[in-house]
C-alpha cells in the first residue's frame, strides 16, 4: 500500500485560519522571506509561493497594498504585477520546463478566490497528464517536490 504524506496541508483542510488576518499583508510586513516563502520583493508588489500549491512551482504575485479588486490598485502597481508575471512566466518555463502555464486572478468568492480581500496573480506550471486519476477521482494532488526545494529553485532563478 502506498501512502501520501502532506502534513503541511493540515491547516488548509482543517480550515483553521484567522479570517481577520491577511497572509499577503503578514508576508509583506515580515522580514523572514524564507519562512513566508517570499521569492522576490519589487517596489509595489512581491512574489510568493503558494503554500497549498496545485503544482510544483505554483507562485503568486501580490501588491503590497491591501486591495480586493484590480481596479483599486494604482497604475504603477498594476503595471508592475504584469511585468513580474511576464518575468515569472520565463522563470517557470526555464526551471520546470512545463507543457503549459495557468495564469490568472480570482476576484470574489463566486470566482473562486480563496483570499478575497487581497488580490494576487497565480502562475502555475502545467504538464500534459497532470490532472490524472488522483486529481479527478481521488480529489488528491501529488506534488513532486517539497516547498523548500521549490523555494530554493525559484529564489535562485528570480532575479529580474
Amino acid at each position: 500500500m502506498n501512502h501520501l504524506w502532506a502534513p503541511w496541508r493540515a491547516t488548509y483542510v482543517s480550515g483553521k485560519s484567522d479570517p481577520n488576518r491577511c497572509i499577503f499583508c503578514d508576508a509583506a510586513a515580515s522580514s523572514d522571506d524564507a519562512a513566508n516563502l517570499v521569492i522576490h520583493r519589487a517596489q509595489f508588489s512581491f512574489v510568493i509561493l503558494n503554500r497549498f500549491p496545485y503544482t510544483s512551482g505554483h507562485l503568486m504575485i501580490a501588491p503590497f497594498a491591501h486591495v480586493s479588486r484590480l481596479q483599486q490598485a494604482d497604475a504603477a502597481t498594476a503595471a508592475e504585477i504584469m511585468q513580474l508575471s511576464r518575468f515569472a512566466e520565463g522563470v517557470l518555463e526555464e526551471v520546470y520546463r512545463p507543457d503549459g502555464l495557468n495564469l490568472g486572478m480570482n476576484l470574489g468568492e463566486a470566482a473562486g478566490a480563496g483570499i478575497q480581500q487581497h488580490i494576487h496573480m497565480h502562475l502555475l506550471p502545467r504538464w500534459n497528464g497532470d490532472a490524472n486519476f488522483m486529481t479527478s477521482v481521488g480529489e488528491t494532488r501529488v506534488l513532486s517536490e517539497a516547498l523548500e526545494t521549490t523555494y530554493a529553485k525559484l529564489k535562485r532563478a528570480f532575479v529580474p
